[in-house]
C-alpha cells in the first residue's frame, strides 16, 4: 500500500474520530443551553465566561483539571496514530 494511501486512509479514520468529538461537544452544549421558542439556544453566562477564559488561556496556563480534559481528547486519537505506524 502507498503511502498516500495510509495517508488518506488515517485522515479518513482521524475525521471520524473528530466527528464523534464535536457530536458529543454539541449535545453536552445543547444540554446546557436554554431553548427558546424559536429554536435558538441561550448559553448562560457562567458557561460563556468560562469558555472565553479557556479560549484566551494559553495550554500551558490551563489547570490540570482542563489540560486533563484536553488529554483525554487526543488519547482518542493515539491508537489509530499508532496502528498506522506499525503498518
Amino acid at each position: 500500500m502507498s503511502a498516500d494511501h495510509l495517508i488518506d486512509e488515517l485522515v479518513e479514520k482521524l475525521a471520524s474520530i473528530e466527528h464523534g468529538r464535536w457530536a458529543k461537544w454539541q449535545r453536552y452544549l445543547h444540554g446546557k443551553a436554554k431553548p427558546q421558542p424559536d429554536g435558538s439556544l441561550v448559553i448562560p453566562a457562567e458557561l460563556v465566561r468560562r469558555w472565553e477564559r479557556q479560549i484566551e488561556t494559553p495550554y500551558s496556563e490551563l489547570s490540570e483539571e482542563e489540560k486533563e480534559s484536553d488529554r483525554e481528547q487526543v488519547r482518542a486519537y493515539l491508537d489509530i496514530i499508532k496502528r498506522a505506524f506499525r503498518s
